[in-house]
C-alpha cells in the first residue's frame, strides 16, 4: 500500500515535471532552441496565481486568478519572443541559450523584489482535502494536477490535430521553409508556440503551487525538467510528458528506499545514462537529416 501511494505523489509530480518539459520541447521543435527560462516562467505564473488569488493579496476566486495570470504569461512570453528573442534570429544557437539564462535571473530578481524571498503558499479551493478510495488517503491536490494534466494534453491533441494554428505550428517544426513556402507566417508561429509555452508552463507552476510553498528559486525547476526532456526526447511531445513521469516517479522511491541525497540525483544518473545509450532520447522521433 505504501508503494502505491508514492506511486500516486510521483505521478502528481511526474506531470508538473512533464508540463514544463513539454514547453521545452514545443520551443524547441519550433525553433531548434531552448529556452532556459522556461521554469522561471513557470515560477512567475504561479507568483502571478498567487498574487490574484490569496486574501492577503487581491482575493480573486480561484480559477478567475488562474486564468488572467495564464493570459498575462502568454502576452509576456509572446512579446519577449517578438521583441528580444526573434532578433538573434541567425545568430549561434548558444547566444538564444545565454540570453534565456539571463532572462530566468531577471524573472527571480523580479519575483524576490515583488514577493520576497520566503517560501509562500497559494490558497487552493481544495487545500487540506483528503478523500478515501479502496484504502488509499489521496489528497485533493494530487488527483487535482492529475486530472489538468490529462485534460491538458486531451486540448493540445486537438489543438495540435484539428485547428488551423495548431497545423501550422506542426509544419513550422517539421520545416520552415517549406511552411513558409506554403504561406504560413513562420516568425508568427514562432511567437505562438512561445506563448503557448508560458501558458503551459504557468498552469504546471500552479499545480505545482497547490501541493507546496513557492519562492523565486523555483524556477530552477527548469532544470529537472530538462532533464525530463532530454529523458523523453527533445523531438517528442508525449515524451516530455513520459520523461517527466519517469522522474516523478523515481524521486519517491529512490528517497524512500536509498540514502538521503539519492532522489537528487537519480534524474540526472537517469538523464547520463540517456544520453549514453540512447542520444535521442527514450520516445524520440528525430530522424537523421539527408542532404
Amino acid at each position: 500500500m505504501e508503494a502505491i501511494q508514492l506511486l500516486i505523489g510521483g505521478v502528481a509530480n511526474g506531470c508538473v515535471y512533464g508540463l514544463v518539459a513539454l514547453g521545452f520541447v514545443l520551443i524547441y521543435k519550433a525553433t531548434e532552441s531552448v529556452n532556459f527560462a522556461q521554469g522561471d516562467m513557470m515560477m512567475l505564473g504561479a507568483f502571478l496565481t498567487l498574487q490574484f488569488v490569496n486574501a492577503e493579496y487581491w482575493a480573486m476566486p480561484f480559477l478567475v486568478g488562474v486564468t488572467l495570470a495564464t493570459i498575462i504569461m502568454v502576452v509576456l512570453t509572446y512579446g519577449m519572443q517578438a521583441v528580444v528573442i526573434r532578433q538573434l534570429f541567425g545568430q549561434p544557437q548558444f547566444a538564444v541559450v545565454i540570453l534565456t539564462i539571463a532572462i530566468g535571473f531577471v524573472l527571480r530578481f523580479i519575483a524576490g523584489f515583488i514577493w520576497g524571498h520566503e517560501p509562500l503558499n497559494l490558497e487552493t479551493p481544495f487545500a487540506g482535502i483528503n478523500v478515501s478510495f479502496v484504502g488509499l488517503a489521496l489528497s485533493m491536490d494530487e488527483v487535482f494536477v492529475i486530472l489538468v494534466t490529462v485534460v491538458l494534453m486531451v486540448i493540445l491533441y486537438l489543438f495540435f490535430q484539428k485547428t488551423k494554428l495548431g497545423v501550422a505550428m506542426q509544419a513550422s517544426s517539421q520545416n520552415q521553409l517549406a511552411a513558409y513556402y506554403m504561406g504560413v507566417p513562420v516568425q508568427q508561429v514562432h511567437s505562438m508556440v512561445w506563448a503557448l509555452a508560458g501558458g503551459i508552463a504557468t498552469i504546471a507552476g500552479v499545480m505545482f503551487a497547490a501541493r507546496g510553498a513557492i519562492d523565486p528559486s523555483l524556477g530552477l525547476l527548469g532544470i529537472k525538467a530538462f532533464a525530463a526532456a532530454v529523458i523523453g526526447g527533445f523531438g517528442s511531445l508525449p515524451g516530455a510528458l513520459a520523461g517527466g513521469l519517469i522522474i516523478g516517479i523515481m524521486e519517491p522511491f529512490a528517497g524512500r528506499y536509498f540514502p538521503a541525497g539519492y532522489s537528487q540525483i537519480a534524474p540526472y544518473a537517469v538523464m547520463l545514462l540517456v544520453l549514453v545509450f540512447r542520444p535521442n532520447g527514450l520516445f524520440s522521433q528525430i530522424q537523421a537529416k539527408k542532404a
